[in-house]
């Protein structure tokens, strides 16, 4: 009888570590949106303005915090071409890091067109295994 508990709470503990290493801090959950709340698509925008990053179904943890569900923004800036998905993202004057977990941002850019798209990053900075980016949007900055 003995053996049979030792044996059903060895496989409870198995089965939940397995099932806490599956949904790990790098899983999009599901139904998940990244989406830049303001300026909006087309806005006329001063040279310095305020971007505000908006996120559903998931939380918001510093880069450094492995969390399930939770992530942090990077803001990329005049990108034709995305960073590598698979790797952390480099930070650079087109991949801004947020990775105190702010959720907006007071941007300066030179007059001219420009456009904005977020895309959430893991603990690591590295994109989720199916990568969370907001529509990408275009400015004018007078």
């Amino acid at each position: 009888m003995l053996r049979k508990s030792l044996l059903l709470v060895l496989f409870m503990v198995s089965f939940n570590v397995f099932a806490l290493k599956q949904e790990s801090g790098n899983t999009t959950p599901s139904g998940a949106s990244v989406y830049i709340i303001s300026p909006v698509d087309g806005d006329i925008v001063s040279p310095t303005f305020t971007v505000r990053f908006g996120l559903r179904g998931m939380g918001i943890a510093p880069a450094g915090i492995d969390r399930v569900k939770t992530a942090h923004h990077h803001l990329l800036i005049d990108t034709k071409v995305l960073p590598n998905l698979t790797k952390p993202l480099q930070a650079t004057d087109k991949v801004r890091h947020f990775g105190g977990g702010q959720t907006e941002t007071q941007l300066t850019l030179k007059p001219g067109k420009h456009t904005l798209q977020l895309l959430l990053g893991n603990y690591a900075h590295v994109p989720h295994d199916q990568p969370l980016m907001s529509k990408k949007i275009t400015v004018i900055v007078k």
